[in-house]
């Protein structure tokens, strides 16, 4: 048999995947629930994941889109540190949506591993403690925790 296509390696197979994905996420309507299953499918990718920050951070964005994009940046946070402070930033952004208590929340319990960047860690001890939304508060509170045990783990990454 003769193939003229290289090899696809796992990397360059994760990258067409995203873009494929993202692509079809940005033709969907805006209130379109296919937008969370999108997210959900890009979990663990990692190429996704500056797609995932700017859709957490984009107060325009489908509520239950960001509420995903949330979860994935919770779970697989960005090993690269420049990605990692841009995602806790674009959490941060999401916890301050007045208008999205959910997002909020799901923000708020996202946070964890971006503690290390000191904004994070100041608006996180803020909402804990005088947040107006007893869920939201709730959720600082886990992340708090969460964080705690990601540092003594050493898993809290950079």
């Amino acid at each position: 048999m003769n193939d003229t296509h290289p090899p696809t390696t796992a990397a360059a197979a994760a990258a067409e995947a995203a873009e494929r994905l993202i692509a079809e996420y940005r033709a969907l309507p805006p209130g379109s629930d296919r937008k969370r299953e999108i997210i959900t499918e890009l979990d663990a990718n990692a190429q996704a994941l500056p797609f995932l920050v700017s859709v957490v951070a984009d107060a325009a964005e489908y509520d239950l889109a960001r509420v995903e994009s949330a979860t994935v940046l919770r779970v697989w946070p960005p090993d690269d540190p420049d990605l990692r402070r841009r995602a806790g930033r674009a959490l941060l952004t999401a916890l301050r949506d007045p208008e999205e208590d959910l997002v909020r929340q799901y923000a708020a319990m996202s946070l964890a591993p971006y503690t290390s960047d000191p904004l994070v860690a100041m608006a996180l001890d803020s909402t804990a403690r005088a947040d107006q939304d007893p869920l939201v508060r709730d959720s600082a509170r886990f992340s708090i925790k969460e964080a705690h045990r990601l540092q003594e783990t050493g898993a809290g990454g950079p």
